[in-house]
């Protein structure tokens, strides 16, 4: 079954609303915009996981992994790897949380 995106955007607007759940959700928004990224640029580029996963020397279910959002502790070296395999330069920076 295919969720769409509609549905999708209207739940999560409906749960930002929730103080709880909105504090969890930005705590893990970076994870949750890197995974989206690599989804996005893997579609482009028509690839399943498992074929990223074979161009960057992975398995399937890390690719996995990392799509979900749930994936810790990814080196400056991997994400070079995936930027390189899906034709993408990584951009990483440092913002101050008081901003």
């Amino acid at each position: 079954m295919k969720i769409k995106t509609k549905d999708f955007d209207s739940l999560l607007k409906n749960q930002l609303k929730d103080k709880k759940f909105k504090s969890e959700y930005d705590s893990l928004s970076n994870e949750f915009t890197l995974a989206k990224e690599i989804i996005k640029l893997r579609k482009k580029r028509h690839l399943t996981q498992k074929d990223l996963a074979e161009k960057i020397g992975t398995s399937q279910p890390a690719i996995a992994r990392i799509e979900s959002g749930n994936y810790k502790n990814l080196s400056l070296s991997f994400i070079n790897r995936l930027a390189k395999a899906l034709d993408a330069e990584p951009v990483i920076h440092l913002k101050s949380k008081s901003a």
